[in-house]
């Protein structure tokens, strides 16, 4: 019997302009089948002018994959392209073999690393969403056995369709019941979005496997799971960003983006991704020694424009650049002047990057005050707001030095008994 576990990947290019783009899909899809637990043993590309419309690849160049693979003992072929359900069932019935597509393979991944129950149940909706056109193909081989029965209108009706017709209905009332309890997780998510409305927050967005995670234990020690695989986080962790000065923030790690993330998978994970729109500050982390540098880039300025994040302050985080080539890295901060390079890796350049983060988000400055010793709620609330330099204790008051944000010095302008400093001539 043909091993399950080994497989041969195959995919389309009906443009030869973009054939090396293909090639590095098909790279990229190798890593998500190791990452689903399946070696890859092949890859093949097929030129044509447009996909089969039953098979999606030629019937002819099929029958050579399928030699292939009984030669390797694979017993599953996977597409790059999403097959539509009588694609994947042609091929199934056809060939008599195992078939899957990208999609399905990024399904199988984020139901392994699915930890919470919220990304349990993204994970779950997306899921059934992928399966109710599909099954058809689960269940046709019943429609093969003898015994057909016959309804009332004298229809005959195969033993398949009136199971497809139960798990429909089953497949929809859980659909259902997934998307209220997400719109719950939602609603909450938003509460807790109101109730820390006066702190700054910020994101870390960008390509699966970019480095995020490590960047994001580097700021803030947090011990998140680190693993050399495609979609290793898929629950946003969120952790108190320290800075030396002005108020401190959160920030936030979230799951990976990649090339044709299924629409219906961004959609399920709408209660997480609501982080990412909710930000003040993205940190769009990217690896710079990646050859396919822009193209990742573009992918997650992709999603953050079908999510209506496109329009927050980004960052572009450059990193990886303990293995970058000097010259590619040089051409990268010409290409990209406002753009930060680090190794988080090694933790280089973390102290520039939180200035960065600082300065983007607060203009603060040092000033001096004096609260009335009966005004001590403005006291408690200048603690909470800014960062106390220097107290000195007189009869009628406190004489306060404290950095503050341009947006908070409203709210103790007549405390404000100095001209203000910018809070790093300190």
């Amino acid at each position: 019997m043909s091993d399950k576990n080994k497989a041969i990947l195959i995919g389309i290019c009906t443009d030869n302009r973009i054939h090396e783009e293909k090639k590095a899909s098909l790279q990229e899809l190798q890593k998500l089948a190791d990452t689903a637990g399946v070696e890859t043993v092949g890859r093949r590309i097929q030129n044509r002018e447009s996909p089969d419309k039953r098979f999606y690849a030629g019937k002819g160049f099929l029958a050579e994959i399928i030699r292939e693979m009984s030669e390797k003992n694979a017993g599953l072929l996977i597409f790059d392209n999403e097959l539509s359900p009588s694609q994947g069932r042609n091929i199934e019935q056809e060939f008599e073999i195992s078939v899957t597509d990208r999609t399905e393979v990024i399904l199988k991944i984020f139901q392994e690393h699915a930890q919470t129950k919220e990304a349990r149940l993204q994970v779950r909706l997306a899921e059934l969403q992928y399966q109710l056109p599909r099954l058809k193909r689960l269940w046709g081989h019943l429609d093969r056995v003898k015994g057909q029965a016959t309804g009332s209108s004298g229809t005959a009706r195969g033993m398949g369709e009136k199971q497809i017709e139960v798990d429909k209905r089953l497949i929809r009332i859980e659909i259902s019941r997934l998307k209220r309890e997400i719109a719950k997780i939602y609603r909450q998510k938003e509460t807790q979005r109101k109730q820390r409305e006066k702190i700054r927050k910020v994101c870390l967005v960008g390509y699966t496997n970019a480095g995020k995670s490590t960047l994001f234990n580097q700021l803030t020690q947090a011990g998140v799971l680190v693993e050399d695989k495609l979609f290793a986080t898929l629950d946003t962790t969120t952790r108190k960003l320290e800075l030396d000065k002005g108020r401190d923030m959160i920030i936030s790690d979230t799951v990976g983006f990649i090339a044709n993330l299924p629409h219906h998978l961004v959609a399920s994970f709408r209660a997480t991704l609501k982080d990412v729109v909710d930000a003040d500050l993205l940190l769009h982390v990217v690896d710079a020694s990646d050859e396919n540098f822009s193209k990742n880039r573009q992918e997650v300025l992709q999603v953050l424009e079908q999510i209506g994040a496109d329009e927050i302050d980004q960052v572009l985080i450059l990193n990886k650049m303990d293995i970058t080539d000097k010259v590619i890295l040089n051409s990268l901060l010409k290409t990209y002047p406002d753009s930060i390079t680090v190794s988080a890796a090694r933790g280089e350049k973390m102290e520039e990057l939180l200035e960065t983060i600082d300065a983007r988000l607060h203009e603060a400055r040092k000033r001096v005050l004096f609260i009335p010793h009966q005004k001590q709620r403005i006291l408690s609330h200048l603690y909470e707001l800014g960062k106390i330099v220097e107290m000195e204790y007189e009869e009628k008051g406190v004489k306060i030095t404290a950095v503050l944000n341009k947006e908070d010095l409203p709210e103790f302008e007549k405390y404000i008994i100095s001209p203000g400093l910018k809070s790093d001539s300190k």
